[in-house]
Protein backbone atom coordinates (compact mmCIF):
# COMPACT_ATOMS: atom_id res chain seq x y z
CA UNK A 1 0.00 0.00 0.00
CA UNK A 2 0.82 3.23 -0.90
CA UNK A 3 2.19 5.78 1.67
CA UNK A 4 -0.91 7.99 0.84
CA UNK A 5 -3.04 5.43 1.49
CA UNK A 6 -1.57 4.69 4.64
CA UNK A 7 -2.46 8.10 5.60
CA UNK A 8 -5.47 7.95 4.72
CA UNK A 9 -6.43 5.01 6.50
CA UNK A 10 -4.71 6.03 10.00
CA UNK A 11 -6.88 9.76 9.24
CA UNK A 12 -9.94 7.25 9.23
CA UNK A 13 -8.80 5.31 12.30
CA UNK A 14 -8.59 8.56 14.41
CA UNK A 15 -11.48 10.21 13.32
CA UNK A 16 -13.17 6.86 14.15
CA UNK A 17 -11.54 6.19 17.35
CA UNK A 18 -12.45 9.84 18.01
CA UNK A 19 -16.23 9.79 17.06
CA UNK A 20 -17.13 6.59 19.09
CA UNK A 21 -16.50 7.81 22.52
CA UNK A 22 -18.25 11.09 22.06
CA UNK A 23 -21.10 8.92 20.38
CA UNK A 24 -20.99 6.92 23.92
CA UNK A 25 -21.59 9.72 25.66
CA UNK A 26 -24.43 11.40 23.68
CA UNK A 27 -26.29 7.82 24.46
CA UNK A 28 -25.55 8.50 28.59
CA UNK A 29 -26.89 11.84 28.17
CA UNK A 30 -30.24 12.04 30.34
CA UNK A 31 -33.83 12.41 28.90
CA UNK A 32 -35.90 14.22 30.47
CA UNK A 33 -38.93 14.30 28.02
CA UNK A 34 -40.77 11.34 29.48
CA UNK A 35 -40.16 12.23 33.25
CA UNK A 36 -41.20 15.60 32.59
CA UNK A 37 -44.90 14.74 30.37
CA UNK A 38 -45.66 12.20 33.41
CA UNK A 39 -44.66 13.94 36.24
CA UNK A 40 -45.46 18.04 35.48
CA UNK A 41 -48.89 17.89 35.25
CA UNK A 42 -49.00 17.05 39.34
CA UNK A 43 -46.66 20.45 39.86
CA UNK A 44 -48.34 23.52 40.42
CA UNK A 45 -48.01 27.42 40.26
CA UNK A 46 -49.11 28.93 43.61
CA UNK A 47 -50.09 32.73 43.85
CA UNK A 48 -50.22 34.50 47.24
CA UNK A 49 -51.61 37.83 48.30
CA UNK A 50 -50.48 39.64 51.38
CA UNK A 51 -52.22 43.20 52.88
CA UNK A 52 -49.00 45.02 53.53
CA UNK A 53 -49.24 49.07 54.48
CA UNK A 54 -48.54 51.29 51.72
CA UNK A 55 -45.70 54.23 52.24
CA UNK A 56 -47.08 57.57 52.25
CA UNK A 57 -45.72 59.54 49.14
CA UNK A 58 -44.80 63.04 51.08
CA UNK A 59 -42.17 64.15 48.01
CA UNK A 60 -43.99 63.52 45.21
CA UNK A 61 -47.58 64.63 43.94
CA UNK A 62 -49.69 63.74 40.96
CA UNK A 63 -49.51 66.41 38.42
CA UNK A 64 -53.16 67.96 37.26
CA UNK A 65 -53.61 67.02 33.61
CA UNK A 66 -56.29 67.39 31.30
CA UNK A 67 -58.60 64.30 30.98
CA UNK A 68 -57.88 63.56 27.23
CA UNK A 69 -54.05 63.20 27.97
CA UNK A 70 -51.77 60.61 26.87
CA UNK A 71 -50.32 60.52 30.69
CA UNK A 72 -53.53 59.66 32.50
CA UNK A 73 -53.22 56.07 32.28
CA UNK A 74 -49.83 56.14 32.76
CA UNK A 75 -50.18 57.75 36.37
CA UNK A 76 -53.31 55.84 37.46
CA UNK A 77 -52.19 52.56 36.78
CA UNK A 78 -48.75 53.21 38.83
CA UNK A 79 -50.36 55.67 41.83
CA UNK A 80 -53.70 54.78 41.93
CA UNK A 81 -57.19 55.95 40.80
CA UNK A 82 -58.33 59.88 42.57
CA UNK A 83 -59.62 59.09 46.02
CA UNK A 84 -56.95 56.47 47.12
CA UNK A 85 -55.07 57.28 49.84
CA UNK A 86 -51.30 57.12 50.04
CA UNK A 87 -50.27 54.98 52.70
CA UNK A 88 -53.46 52.87 53.19
CA UNK A 89 -53.58 49.12 52.74
CA UNK A 90 -52.15 47.97 49.48
CA UNK A 91 -51.83 43.99 48.44
CA UNK A 92 -49.03 42.64 46.77
CA UNK A 93 -48.88 39.23 45.55
CA UNK A 94 -45.94 36.79 45.22
CA UNK A 95 -45.19 33.58 43.22
CA UNK A 96 -44.24 30.13 43.99
CA UNK A 97 -44.46 26.48 43.13
CA UNK A 98 -45.89 23.14 45.04
CA UNK A 99 -46.62 20.12 43.88
CA UNK A 100 -49.68 17.71 44.19
CA UNK A 101 -49.13 14.60 46.65
CA UNK A 102 -52.92 13.26 47.30
CA UNK A 103 -55.42 13.23 44.36
CA UNK A 104 -57.93 14.58 47.32
CA UNK A 105 -55.87 17.98 46.95
CA UNK A 106 -52.76 17.87 49.33
CA UNK A 107 -50.61 20.30 47.71
CA UNK A 108 -47.29 20.48 49.20
CA UNK A 109 -44.60 23.64 49.15
CA UNK A 110 -42.14 26.16 51.13
CA UNK A 111 -43.78 28.06 54.49
CA UNK A 112 -42.00 31.35 52.91
CA UNK A 113 -44.49 31.10 49.60
CA UNK A 114 -47.54 31.10 51.73
CA UNK A 115 -46.31 33.25 54.23
CA UNK A 116 -48.86 36.03 56.09
CA UNK A 117 -51.35 35.05 52.88
CA UNK A 118 -55.08 36.38 52.90
CA UNK A 119 -55.47 34.46 50.00
CA UNK A 120 -53.58 31.33 48.04
CA UNK A 121 -54.50 30.17 44.48
CA UNK A 122 -53.29 27.08 43.23
CA UNK A 123 -53.24 26.73 39.41
CA UNK A 124 -52.31 23.28 37.15
CA UNK A 125 -50.99 22.82 34.37
CA UNK A 126 -54.22 22.96 32.56
CA UNK A 127 -55.28 26.57 34.01
CA UNK A 128 -57.67 25.30 36.55
CA UNK A 129 -57.49 27.53 39.39
CA UNK A 130 -58.62 26.47 43.26
CA UNK A 131 -58.52 28.60 46.43
CA UNK A 132 -56.47 26.61 49.19
CA UNK A 133 -56.29 26.61 52.50
CA UNK A 134 -53.40 26.07 55.01
CA UNK A 135 -53.41 22.78 57.26
CA UNK A 136 -50.45 23.89 58.52
CA UNK A 137 -46.68 25.37 57.96
CA UNK A 138 -42.89 24.41 60.03
CA UNK A 139 -41.14 27.08 60.04
CA UNK A 140 -37.83 25.36 61.01
CA UNK A 141 -38.16 23.43 58.03
CA UNK A 142 -39.81 25.79 55.66
CA UNK A 143 -42.59 23.60 54.68
CA UNK A 144 -46.27 23.92 54.31
CA UNK A 145 -49.24 21.60 53.50
CA UNK A 146 -52.36 23.30 51.73
CA UNK A 147 -55.61 21.72 50.64
CA UNK A 148 -57.79 22.21 47.64
CA UNK A 149 -60.94 21.19 47.10
CA UNK A 150 -60.76 18.38 44.47
CA UNK A 151 -61.18 15.08 43.26
CA UNK A 152 -59.00 12.63 40.95
CA UNK A 153 -55.73 14.89 40.37
CA UNK A 154 -52.70 14.01 38.97
CA UNK A 155 -49.95 13.46 41.97
CA UNK A 156 -46.09 13.40 41.70
CA UNK A 157 -44.60 10.05 42.79
CA UNK A 158 -42.51 10.19 45.62
CA UNK A 159 -39.29 8.97 46.16
CA UNK A 160 -36.55 9.04 48.75
CA UNK A 161 -33.37 11.43 48.92
CA UNK A 162 -31.32 8.34 51.04
CA UNK A 163 -30.19 7.18 48.06
CA UNK A 164 -29.04 10.32 46.35
CA UNK A 165 -25.17 10.08 45.38
CA UNK A 166 -23.62 13.10 44.56
CA UNK A 167 -23.15 13.56 40.68
CA UNK A 168 -26.85 11.97 40.04
CA UNK A 169 -28.46 13.83 37.38
CA UNK A 170 -31.68 15.40 39.08
CA UNK A 171 -34.69 18.00 37.29
CA UNK A 172 -36.55 20.78 38.99
CA UNK A 173 -39.77 21.67 37.63
CA UNK A 174 -41.63 25.34 38.63
CA UNK A 175 -42.51 28.28 37.95
CA UNK A 176 -39.49 31.01 38.00
CA UNK A 177 -40.41 34.47 37.66
CA UNK A 178 -43.80 33.39 36.67
CA UNK A 179 -42.95 31.45 33.63
CA UNK A 180 -45.27 28.31 34.80
CA UNK A 181 -43.87 24.52 33.84
CA UNK A 182 -40.42 25.13 33.58
CA UNK A 183 -37.76 22.50 33.77
CA UNK A 184 -34.19 23.17 34.66
CA UNK A 185 -31.72 20.37 35.38
CA UNK A 186 -28.42 19.51 36.93
CA UNK A 187 -26.40 17.28 39.30
CA UNK A 188 -26.14 16.76 42.82
CA UNK A 189 -23.52 18.69 44.04
CA UNK A 190 -23.07 17.67 47.87
CA UNK A 191 -25.57 15.67 50.56
CA UNK A 192 -25.74 16.94 53.89
CA UNK A 193 -25.43 20.82 53.82
CA UNK A 194 -26.18 22.98 56.88
CA UNK A 195 -26.82 26.68 56.02
CA UNK A 196 -26.53 29.19 58.94
CA UNK A 197 -30.60 30.07 58.92
CA UNK A 198 -31.54 26.37 58.97
CA UNK A 199 -29.88 23.93 61.79
CA UNK A 200 -31.95 21.46 61.28
CA UNK A 201 -32.29 20.61 57.68
CA UNK A 202 -29.61 18.33 55.59
CA UNK A 203 -30.24 20.04 52.40
CA UNK A 204 -29.49 18.61 48.76
CA UNK A 205 -26.94 20.75 47.23
CA UNK A 206 -27.44 21.25 43.17
CA UNK A 207 -26.39 22.82 40.53
CA UNK A 208 -29.84 22.91 38.91
CA UNK A 209 -30.91 26.34 37.69
CA UNK A 210 -33.42 27.67 40.77
CA UNK A 211 -34.66 31.62 40.48
CA UNK A 212 -37.46 32.91 42.63
CA UNK A 213 -40.44 31.32 41.85
CA UNK A 214 -39.22 27.66 42.16
CA UNK A 215 -39.67 27.79 45.56
CA UNK A 216 -41.44 24.95 46.67
CA UNK A 217 -40.80 23.30 43.77
CA UNK A 218 -40.23 19.28 43.43
CA UNK A 219 -36.64 17.90 42.26
CA UNK A 220 -36.89 14.33 40.43
CA UNK A 221 -34.38 11.90 40.48
CA UNK A 222 -34.01 10.04 36.75
CA UNK A 223 -36.58 7.66 38.17
CA UNK A 224 -39.29 10.21 37.95
CA UNK A 225 -39.43 10.14 42.14
CA UNK A 226 -39.55 13.96 44.26
CA UNK A 227 -36.49 13.07 46.45
CA UNK A 228 -36.19 17.62 47.45
CA UNK A 229 -38.24 20.26 47.62
CA UNK A 230 -36.73 23.26 45.96
CA UNK A 231 -36.27 26.12 48.86
CA UNK A 232 -32.97 28.20 48.72
CA UNK A 233 -30.39 29.55 46.77
CA UNK A 234 -27.22 31.12 46.99
CA UNK A 235 -26.85 34.67 45.45
CA UNK A 236 -25.42 37.89 45.55
CA UNK A 237 -27.46 39.19 42.44
CA UNK A 238 -31.15 38.11 43.87
CA UNK A 239 -30.80 35.21 40.57
CA UNK A 240 -29.30 31.74 40.29
CA UNK A 241 -25.55 31.49 40.71
CA UNK A 242 -24.85 27.69 40.57
CA UNK A 243 -25.90 26.73 43.97
CA UNK A 244 -29.42 25.93 44.68
CA UNK A 245 -30.82 24.01 47.37
CA UNK A 246 -33.79 21.15 47.97
CA UNK A 247 -35.30 19.63 51.04
CA UNK A 248 -35.01 16.24 51.38
CA UNK A 249 -38.53 14.87 50.76
CA UNK A 250 -38.00 12.31 53.41
CA UNK A 251 -37.84 15.08 56.00
CA UNK A 252 -40.63 17.11 54.10
CA UNK A 253 -43.06 14.27 54.27
CA UNK A 254 -42.49 13.67 57.66
CA UNK A 255 -43.32 17.31 58.25
CA UNK A 256 -46.33 16.66 56.05
CA UNK A 257 -47.54 13.68 58.37
CA UNK A 258 -47.13 15.53 61.62
CA UNK A 259 -48.96 18.56 60.28
CA UNK A 260 -51.78 16.51 59.51
CA UNK A 261 -51.95 14.31 62.57
CA UNK A 262 -51.46 16.88 65.39
CA UNK A 263 -51.15 20.13 63.58
CA UNK A 264 -47.36 20.88 64.63
CA UNK A 265 -43.99 19.54 64.47
CA UNK A 266 -42.11 18.08 67.25
CA UNK A 267 -38.29 17.73 67.39
CA UNK A 268 -35.66 15.89 69.35
CA UNK A 269 -33.46 17.87 71.78
CA UNK A 270 -30.15 16.88 73.61
CA UNK A 271 -30.10 20.99 75.50
CA UNK A 272 -26.42 21.57 74.57
CA UNK A 273 -24.90 24.48 72.74
CA UNK A 274 -21.83 23.23 70.67
CA UNK A 275 -19.57 24.46 68.30
CA UNK A 276 -16.66 23.03 65.80
CA UNK A 277 -13.57 21.62 66.84
CA UNK A 278 -11.02 23.40 65.07
CA UNK A 279 -7.41 22.44 64.62
CA UNK A 280 -5.93 24.39 67.46
CA UNK A 281 -8.44 23.11 69.97
CA UNK A 282 -8.37 19.67 68.57
CA UNK A 283 -4.80 19.92 69.74
CA UNK A 284 -5.57 20.98 73.37
CA UNK A 285 -8.13 17.98 73.50
CA UNK A 286 -5.55 15.45 72.78
CA UNK A 287 -7.02 14.74 69.30
CA UNK A 288 -5.32 13.58 65.93
CA UNK A 289 -7.47 15.55 63.84
CA UNK A 290 -10.78 17.36 64.31
CA UNK A 291 -13.88 16.29 64.44
CA UNK A 292 -17.03 15.97 66.01
CA UNK A 293 -19.18 18.51 68.15
CA UNK A 294 -17.94 20.11 71.15
CA UNK A 295 -20.36 20.68 74.04
CA UNK A 296 -19.66 24.24 75.02
CA UNK A 297 -22.88 24.38 77.53
CA UNK A 298 -25.02 21.94 79.02
CA UNK A 299 -28.62 23.55 79.78
CA UNK A 300 -30.27 23.13 83.17
CA UNK A 301 -32.66 20.36 83.48
CA UNK A 302 -32.31 19.83 79.95
CA UNK A 303 -31.81 16.16 78.81
CA UNK A 304 -27.94 16.50 78.16
CA UNK A 305 -28.15 18.12 81.86
CA UNK A 306 -30.14 14.63 83.04
CA UNK A 307 -27.44 12.03 81.01
CA UNK A 308 -24.79 13.65 82.46
CA UNK A 309 -23.26 15.15 79.41
CA UNK A 310 -20.65 17.89 80.17
CA UNK A 311 -19.01 20.80 78.51
CA UNK A 312 -15.99 19.75 77.22
CA UNK A 313 -17.39 16.17 76.03
CA UNK A 314 -17.02 16.22 72.52
CA UNK A 315 -19.68 14.33 70.56
CA UNK A 316 -18.49 11.90 67.80
CA UNK A 317 -21.36 9.24 67.37
CA UNK A 318 -24.95 9.88 67.67
CA UNK A 319 -27.43 6.78 67.74
CA UNK A 320 -24.53 5.02 65.77
CA UNK A 321 -24.16 7.55 63.18
CA UNK A 322 -21.08 9.24 63.01
CA UNK A 323 -20.70 13.00 63.54
CA UNK A 324 -17.85 14.48 61.65
CA UNK A 325 -18.42 18.11 62.35
CA UNK A 326 -20.94 20.17 64.66
CA UNK A 327 -23.47 21.02 62.09
CA UNK A 328 -24.02 17.47 61.35
CA UNK A 329 -25.42 16.81 65.08
CA UNK A 330 -28.84 18.84 65.27
CA UNK A 331 -30.61 17.30 61.60
CA UNK A 332 -29.71 13.64 63.67
CA UNK A 333 -31.10 14.69 67.15
CA UNK A 334 -34.11 16.69 65.37
CA UNK A 335 -35.29 13.85 63.50
CA UNK A 336 -34.62 11.55 66.56
CA UNK A 337 -38.33 10.30 68.45
CA UNK A 338 -39.36 12.35 71.39
CA UNK A 339 -39.35 10.15 74.80
CA UNK A 340 -36.83 7.84 72.86
CA UNK A 341 -32.86 6.63 74.39
CA UNK A 342 -30.34 7.66 72.38
CA UNK A 343 -26.62 6.49 72.58
CA UNK A 344 -24.07 9.22 72.60
CA UNK A 345 -20.28 8.70 72.41
CA UNK A 346 -18.45 11.03 73.25
CA UNK A 347 -14.93 11.94 73.94
CA UNK A 348 -13.96 12.73 77.31
CA UNK A 349 -10.75 13.52 79.17
CA UNK A 350 -9.26 11.70 75.78
CA UNK A 351 -11.36 8.62 76.69
CA UNK A 352 -14.31 7.59 74.90
CA UNK A 353 -17.64 6.55 76.87
CA UNK A 354 -21.03 6.01 76.01
CA UNK A 355 -23.52 8.38 77.54
CA UNK A 356 -27.94 7.41 77.08
CA UNK A 357 -30.01 10.00 76.71
CA UNK A 358 -33.10 10.27 76.50
CA UNK A 359 -34.34 12.38 74.12
CA UNK A 360 -36.34 15.86 74.93
CA UNK A 361 -38.72 18.07 73.05
CA UNK A 362 -37.09 20.86 71.11
CA UNK A 363 -38.87 24.27 72.65
CA UNK A 364 -40.11 27.13 70.67
CA UNK A 365 -37.85 29.48 69.64
CA UNK A 366 -38.79 32.18 71.97
CA UNK A 367 -37.95 29.70 74.72
CA UNK A 368 -34.32 29.04 73.05
CA UNK A 369 -33.81 32.67 72.61
CA UNK A 370 -34.32 33.75 76.63
CA UNK A 371 -31.33 31.68 77.92
CA UNK A 372 -29.53 34.76 78.91
CA UNK A 373 -28.73 38.34 77.38
CA UNK A 374 -24.89 39.91 77.66
CA UNK A 375 -23.81 41.67 80.53
CA UNK A 376 -22.42 44.69 81.02
CA UNK A 377 -18.47 44.86 81.17
CA UNK A 378 -16.97 46.68 84.67
CA UNK A 379 -14.26 49.06 84.96
CA UNK A 380 -6.05 44.12 85.10
CA UNK A 381 -3.13 42.97 81.86
CA UNK A 382 -2.05 39.17 81.66
CA UNK A 383 0.03 37.52 79.40
CA UNK A 384 -3.12 37.06 76.54
CA UNK A 385 -4.25 40.84 76.65
CA UNK A 386 -6.99 40.29 78.82
CA UNK A 387 -8.38 42.61 82.10
CA UNK A 388 -10.08 40.61 84.49
CA UNK A 389 -12.30 41.34 87.60
CA UNK A 390 -14.56 39.23 89.92
CA UNK A 391 -18.42 38.76 89.35
CA UNK A 392 -20.76 41.02 91.23
CA UNK A 393 -23.90 39.21 92.99
CA UNK A 394 -25.70 41.41 90.05
CA UNK A 395 -23.70 39.94 87.39
CA UNK A 396 -24.10 36.27 88.45
CA UNK A 397 -27.81 36.41 88.69
CA UNK A 398 -28.03 37.81 85.34
CA UNK A 399 -25.44 35.20 83.57
CA UNK A 400 -27.22 32.62 85.53
CA UNK A 401 -23.54 31.75 86.86
CA UNK A 402 -23.59 30.52 90.38
CA UNK A 403 -19.64 30.51 91.18
CA UNK A 404 -16.38 31.03 90.23
CA UNK A 405 -15.25 32.86 86.67
CA UNK A 406 -13.47 35.85 85.48
CA UNK A 407 -14.95 38.52 83.74
CA UNK A 408 -13.55 40.20 81.13
CA UNK A 409 -13.56 43.91 81.63
CA UNK A 410 -11.02 44.75 78.23
CA UNK A 411 -9.23 43.34 75.76
CA UNK A 412 -5.75 44.84 74.63
CA UNK A 413 -4.46 43.98 71.28
CA UNK A 414 -2.86 40.63 71.37
CA UNK A 415 -3.59 36.81 71.34
CA UNK A 416 -6.81 37.03 72.84
CA UNK A 417 -7.96 40.55 70.62
CA UNK A 418 -7.24 38.13 67.53
CA UNK A 419 -8.90 35.15 69.54
CA UNK A 420 -12.00 36.64 69.38
CA UNK A 421 -12.70 37.02 72.90
CA UNK A 422 -14.22 40.43 73.60
CA UNK A 423 -14.85 42.83 76.91
CA UNK A 424 -18.21 41.24 78.85
CA UNK A 425 -16.96 37.77 77.92
CA UNK A 426 -16.86 35.28 81.27
CA UNK A 427 -13.73 32.92 81.30
CA UNK A 428 -15.17 29.82 83.38
CA UNK A 429 -12.44 27.45 82.38
CA UNK A 430 -8.68 27.05 81.60
CA UNK A 431 -7.93 23.69 79.63
CA UNK A 432 -11.05 21.86 81.36
CA UNK A 433 -9.93 23.38 85.13
CA UNK A 434 -12.80 25.56 86.63
CA UNK A 435 -12.25 29.27 87.36
CA UNK A 436 -12.81 30.00 90.79
CA UNK A 437 -11.70 33.99 90.58
CA UNK A 438 -9.78 36.28 88.41
CA UNK A 439 -6.70 36.27 90.43
CA UNK A 440 -6.69 32.07 89.56
CA UNK A 441 -7.49 32.73 86.35
CA UNK A 442 -3.88 34.63 85.72
CA UNK A 443 -2.17 32.32 87.81
CA UNK A 444 -3.15 29.50 85.71
CA UNK A 445 -1.62 31.45 82.31
CA UNK A 446 1.02 31.74 83.78
CA UNK A 447 1.69 28.42 84.77
CA UNK A 448 1.55 27.15 81.48
CA UNK A 449 4.69 27.01 79.25
CA UNK A 450 4.91 29.46 76.08
CA UNK A 451 3.57 28.22 73.18
CA UNK A 452 1.42 25.88 74.53
CA UNK A 453 -2.47 25.75 73.08
CA UNK A 454 -4.69 26.47 76.33
CA UNK A 455 -8.58 25.99 75.55
CA UNK A 456 -10.73 28.29 77.08
CA UNK A 457 -14.08 28.00 78.14
CA UNK A 458 -15.82 31.39 77.38
CA UNK A 459 -19.53 32.35 78.30
CA UNK A 460 -21.24 35.66 75.97
CA UNK A 461 -24.48 36.52 77.00
CA UNK A 462 -26.57 32.87 77.35
CA UNK A 463 -24.22 30.77 74.86
CA UNK A 464 -20.87 29.39 75.89
CA UNK A 465 -17.63 28.69 73.59
CA UNK A 466 -14.43 27.27 73.66
CA UNK A 467 -11.48 28.85 72.08
CA UNK A 468 -7.79 27.74 71.44
CA UNK A 469 -5.75 30.51 72.61
CA UNK A 470 -1.38 29.98 72.05
CA UNK A 471 0.36 31.77 74.80
CA UNK A 472 2.82 33.79 73.22
CA UNK A 473 6.85 33.79 75.02
CA UNK A 474 7.86 35.65 77.93
CA UNK A 475 8.33 39.31 77.43
CA UNK A 476 12.51 39.54 78.04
Amino acid sequence: MSMLGWSVVTRTAVALALAAPLAVGARELPEFTELFERQGPAVVNISSEQTQAGEPMSQFSIPELPDDSPFQDFFRRFFGDEGEVPGDALPSRSLGSGFIISSDGDVLTNAHVVEGASEIIVRTSERREYVATVVGTDQRSDIALLKVEAEGLPTVTLGSAKGLKVGEWVLAIGSPFGFEHSATAGIVSAMGRSLPSENYVPFIQTDVAINPGNSGGPLFNLDGEVVGVNSQIYSRTGGFMGLSFAIPIDMAMDVVDQLKSKGRVSRGWLGVMIQDVTRDLAETFGMRQPRGALIAQVLTDGPAAEAGLQAGDIILRFDGKEVPVSSSLPPLVGASPVGEPAEVEVLRAGKRQTIDVVIGELPDEEVLSGIGRAAEPRATVNRIGLVVSDLGPEQRDELGIERGGALVDSVAEGVADRTGIRAGDVILAVNHESVRSAGEFNELLEAIEPGQSVALLVQRGGSRLFYAIRIPPNEP
